[in-house]
């Protein structure tokens, strides 16, 4: 309706592997073609801490099953008439903690099929490049996650309660002085940081919070004026 594509957000919790297949062959009959692949957040975590997550599969898994779909086979290799056409896209976290066994990880989504990643909001230029120097070459795109800060508070919430995310002591420090105009500051350092950063990827994954799709919409603005300059440090 609106002319750009689609993409789903698709975990694998809480189906079992028919349910997964099932799924995603009604996706992709309903013209659904890009999925990012994501294994989902353990219930203990969420608002039902005490539900069981189910997962017959992780990520990996659930690339592997849009890669034999792709191939126009069922995961039991039983055909399923013709191939299909997904674009696989991986989730990825540069500031992960243990960050050697999230690029071990990477590389297996990689290897399982994936066309190309998306990393998790990212706040510094040096967390990427440390990530990048441990890698090294990447054989797919790359595309950044860029979350704006709304506020003081937002900043510290994503800094201290979602798992995975760092947000840096000197950019909780200017949202804080900021104030009342913390969207102004959340977006400023969104520019920063891309501004910084679209040497070394080969695009950007824009992502807005509590429903603010004007912020997003100012960047996709800022970023139309800007010269194309995409990097091929990940190829």
């Amino acid at each position: 309706q609106v002319g750009i594509d689609t993409l789903i957000h698709f975990t694998s919790r809480d189906k079992n592997l028919m349910a997964l297949q099932a799924e995603l062959i009604g996706a992709h009959a309903l013209g659904i073609r890009n999925v990012i692949a994501l294994t989902g957040d353990p219930p203990r975590i969420g608002d039902y801490p005490s539900a069981t997550g189910v997962w017959d599969v992780d990520s990996i898994g659930l690339i592997k099953i849009l890669q034999r779909l792709n191939e126009g086979y069922d995961w039991l290799g039983t055909s399923i008439g013709k191939p299909a056409n997904f674009t696989i896209a991986c989730a990825v976290n540069p500031s992960a903690e243990d960050l050697d066994h999230e690029i071990d990880r990477f590389r297996q989504k990689i290897e399982a099929g994936a066309h190309l990643a998306m990393s998790q909001p990212l706040y510094d230029l040096e967390t990427l490049e440390r990530f990048f120097q441990k890698t090294g070459p990447l054989p797919i795109p790359f595309l950044l996650g860029v979350l704006p800060l709304q506020s003081s508070r937002h900043a510290e919430f994503m800094h201290n309660e979602v798992p995975g995310i760092v947000v840096p002591q000197q950019l909780r420090d200017r949202m804080r002085q900021a104030g009342e105009n913390g969207i102004a500051e959340g977006l400023q350092q969104s520019r920063e940081l891309l501004q910084d950063t679209t040497h070394l990827v080969q695009g950007v994954y824009l992502m807005p919070s509590f429903g603010r799709y004007e912020v997003v919409a100012e960047l996709v603005r800022w970023l139309r004026q800007q010269p194309v300059t995409a990097g091929t440090r990940p190829r």
